[in-house]
């Protein structure tokens, strides 16, 4: 039987993880707190972790784990920057979950969009009210307008066909452009400059931190509605707030936010908020704000559980690859596996 400690385990993760768990000798410890040093304890005597997006698996919590005789790290996501993966390498293996259902999280993007712009939310509350008025409700066609998307993998493309349903031109920018997919590539500068709506579907790095900052918003057009599903930290929220008081930004739709670990997936509404600027953005009439639930459907749950389960499962009982690992062995993290046939180290 394989132990696992469950880092930061929600009422919706558990019944996938325990029906995938009991299939495959994998047993799930679950915790409710995150992992970050305080709490890494909790994992002595486990095989391996199971983490998401806001735990913080740094070099003294990966150091911590090791002494512990932890192998494995298993992130329920796609997305790894919280894991520092240099430091991991040599000691811990990781793996994440590359895709789950990208469907998913392009269509909350598509949903935050429409309801942004038709201001679907404002006449809900209007209507609960009996306010049946149509003032200040007036939207744009999506038909004929130009969209710029950040980000050309499974999401970024699932999003781009949406996108063309509707009847928009799609332009897109990626360092590793996707070949014979019809999209038409330009520079960051004259995606911001050509947009009526930018979404970013890209990772986050040390190259697309505050990709959305002060200077990418002076090029964009005046009424820009700007989409993140991705990462909070591609915007710099600060920079987003005065572009949405200058009106230059038209809208914003954002699921995820840069200092959210500590609020998101949270019931904060008994407390005052002390982030004085997520406070600020919320106030804001053309801001919409979900707590990063953009993968939350039944079938990416699945996925996940089923994924991560695999992947732990790999790790220990195969003498190959590890399923989906991260290595720092040749610095290109998730790229170098296409060429490699054993585990990272």
């Amino acid at each position: 039987m394989i132990k696992v400690a469950f880092y930061d385990a929600k009422a919706y993760d558990k019944p996938s993880f325990e029906r995938y768990g009991a299939l495959h000798d994998v047993s799930f410890h679950f915790f409710e707190t995150k992992l970050n040093e305080d709490t890494v304890a909790l994992a002595k005597g486990s095989d391996a972790v199971c983490v998401f997006v806001n735990d913080t698996v740094n070099e003294k919590v990966i150091d911590t784990l090791h002494s512990f005789g932890v192998k494995l790290i298993a992130l329920r996501s796609a997305g790894y920057n919280n894991v520092d993966v240099r430091s991991a390498f040599g000691k811990v293996h990781v793996v994440h979950v590359p895709s789950y259902s990208p469907y998913a999280v392009a269509e909350h993007a598509i949903a935050l969009l429409l309801t942004s712009i038709r201001r679907i939310h404002k006449a809900y509350n209007r209507t609960r009210e009996f306010n049946f008025s149509l003032n200040g409700l007036t939207g744009f066609d999506l038909h004929g307008k130009t969209v710029g998307v950040v980000g050309t993998g499974k999401i970024g493309r699932i999003f781009i066909d949406f996108c063309r349903g509707f009847g928009m031109r799609v332009i897109a920018y990626d360092r590793f452009p996707a070949e014979g997919e019809g999209i038409e590539y330009v520079s960051q500068d004259e995606l911001f400059e050509k947009s009526d709506i930018i979404s970013l579907h890209c990772p986050l790095t040390d190259e697309t931190h505050h990709l959305i900052d002060k200077r990418a918003i002076e090029k964009m057009k005046k009424g820009v509605v700007i989409i993140n599903t991705s990462r909070g930290a591609l915007i710099d929220a600060e920079a987003l707030l005065e572009g949405i008081k200058d009106r230059k930004i038209g809208a914003a739709c954002l699921d995820v936010y840069e200092e959210e670990a500590d609020i998101f997936f949270e019931d904060r509404s008994g407390h005052i908020l002390n982030d004085e600027l997520l406070s600020r953005l919320i106030s804001m009439p053309n801001v919409i704000i979900t707590s990063h639930q953009a993968f939350l459907t039944e079938e990416a749950l699945n996925n996940i559980a089923e994924t991560t389960v695999n992947n732990i499962k790999s790790c220990f009982e195969n003498d190959g690859i590890c399923d989906n690992e991260l290595c720092y062995r040749c610095g290109k993290i998730e790229k170098c596996r296409k060429d490699r046939k054993d585990k990272c180290f």
